[in-house]
């Protein structure tokens, strides 16, 4: 991408999903973005279609896990806004937790490898600087029916990131 070019505006999901010891299900990635590093379940709306962000979620848990997770299960916890992931897109991600535990076993997939992780153990992966240093603080602090807003802009040797909303559990209001 040339430097005079916009960026491009991707909007996505991310689910967390937890299981009945409170472990959670990330995605160890084979593929961009975020190759090699681990992620949560989720992936781009489907923008020709109209679909809704709890729509995406559903559909990208289905195809992921095989699981399939009514609607009503999703809380919204958070939107993630990022300028200039990887200097090659903006993104818009809806971050929802799935209430109640799911069961299913540490598995191969199309993008990756599909494993549980302890709390303890999330902080010692190999992760997008990005989850390390803001989401995943701003999940703890707002699990499980909490809500945050953050935007962050990835332009910049250094990250800089503002919450522009925080509720509920761990939250102000």
């Amino acid at each position: 991408m040339l430097p005079d070019e916009p960026l491009p505006y991707r909007i996505a999901t991310l689910c967390d999903l937890r299981d009945s010891a409170g472990r959670v299900l990330l995605l160890h990635r084979r593929k961009p973005p975020n190759q090699h590093l681990y992620s949560p379940v989720g992936g781009k709306l489907d923008i020709e279609s109209g679909e809704s962000p709890a729509a995406c979620a559903h559909r990208e848990i289905e195809e992921e896990t095989g699981l399939d997770i009514p609607i009503e299960r999703l809380h919204l916890l958070g939107l993630v806004a990022e300028t200039a992931f990887e200097g090659r897109a903006h993104w818009l991600m809806f971050l929802y937790r799935v209430r109640g535990p799911v069961e299913l076993a540490a598995q191969e997939i199309d993008e990756g490898r599909l494993e549980w992780h302890t709390e303890n153990e999330v902080d010692a992966l190999s992760l997008p600087e990005t989850d390390r240093r803001v989401i995943w603080p701003l999940i703890r602090r707002h699990e499980p029916d909490g809500f945050f807003a953050v935007h962050i802009d990835c332009r910049g040797e250094a990250l800089e990131w503002t919450v522009e909303q925080s509720t509920g559990p761990g939250g102000a209001g």
